[in-house]
């Protein structure tokens, strides 16, 4: 198969290339990204010269580049990461979280139906299902659960979600898509609570917390997450959507204690700060689907899993650093530069 995989340079797209091009060798992967802020190829560097693998720079938005891409390249399947994500980010500016996240998923959509795509996979999120009260820890979201947004991220993803099933019913087009708790793991940019907190820690900075560190997360594992996708790309039904989480869940202020422990770092660096606008309580995801359909089952579980992620940072500290200075943002040009 020959397999698009847009935002791959990304920390959840890029974990999934690594994960499909070493345990599919005979597929070939096309990793399509703009390289926004978020988009590190340094995240690739143990794949750029496999023979299966092929990095492609461009804007899912831009209609004209989509569709020579498709014309070119032949795609089978198309699995689309590229979005905007960051939630803080979606308050301070909406508008480019619509452009990405709506129009460039419609683009690839119209694409996918002009050259006749065998399956067009969109990776959603479980934050368009709104949150769950603190004190009902016996609800959970299924895939039934009504689409209920707090931000300008969410709400430009569940946009996103109902072009996907809308093309589906109106085109015919195969589509499935999958909605996730929290990730974490390797390759995370730093903005997010996990690498922040492992980062800020590590050089005995201040570590803020939104609020008093209440809200709940259902924590999954990347490679949880990218397996689970190869099972409904490879498996899952047409048409369907499909929760995956991590049965981890843990509050806010749970999981930077963890780390501190972890790190041996005292818990006095932690600084409450004012909650951000609509902030979401909890995120709990029930996936009984996942695991009856399709016999997905997480392997990790979040004490071995977070302890596994920080060591990782630790032992990469070079990544997250580059990150840090903005080195990450010049390796396309010397990686790329003279040949373009």
């Amino acid at each position: 198969m020959k397999i698009l995989v847009t935002g791959g340079a990304g920390f959840i797209g890029g974990n999934f290339v690594h994960y499909m091009i070493h345990k599919y060798p005979e597929d070939e992967i096309v990793n399509l990204d703009l390289l926004t802020y978020a988009g590190n190829l340094e995240t690739l560097k143990a794949v750029e010269d496999k023979p299966n693998y092929k990095f492609v720079k461009g804007d899912i938005a831009d209609r004209e580049f989509v569709f020579a891409l498709f014309e070119r390249e032949k795609f089978d399947v198309v699995i689309n990461f590229a979005a905007e994500s960051h939630v803080d980010r979606s308050i301070k500016n909406p508008g480019i979280f619509v452009q990405t996240n709506v129009m460039g998923t419609v683009v690839l959509l119209d694409a996918a139906k002009t050259y006749g795509v065998k399956r067009f996979h969109q990776v959603s999120t479980d934050e368009v299902y709104g949150d769950l009260p603190l004190d009902r820890p016996d609800l959970f979201f299924t895939e039934s659960t009504p689409l209920h947004t707090s931000s300008p991220y969410s709400s430009s993803k569940a946009s996103a979600d109902l072009f996907v099933m809308a093309y589906h019913r109106t085109f015919g087009l195969p589509v499935t898509i999958s909605r996730c708790s929290n990730n974490y793991g390797p390759y995370q940019f730093p903005e997010k609570l996990i690498p922040l907190i492992i980062s800020r820690a590590l050089d005995n900075e201040e570590l803020p917390v939104y609020g008093k560190g209440e809200n709940v997360r259902d924590w999954l594992h990347v490679e949880d997450h990218c397996a689970a996708i190869d099972l409904i790309v490879r498996n899952g039904r047409v048409g369907e959507v499909y929760n995956i989480g991590g049965h981890n869940e843990r509050t806010n202020l749970e999981v930077v204690k963890t780390i501190l422990h972890a790190l041996g770092k005292p818990e006095s660096l932690i600084r409450y700060v004012t909650d951000r606008p609509g902030h979401d309580m909890r995120y709990a995801i029930d996936p009984t689907k996942m695991e009856t359909e399709l016999g997905w089952k997480p392997k990790y579980v979040f004490d071995t899993g977070i302890q596994q992620t920080i060591n990782w940072y630790l032992e990469n500290k070079e990544w997250w650093e580059h990150i840090i200075s903005g080195e990450y943002s010049q390796y396309f040009e010397k990686m790329y530069g003279d040949k373009l």
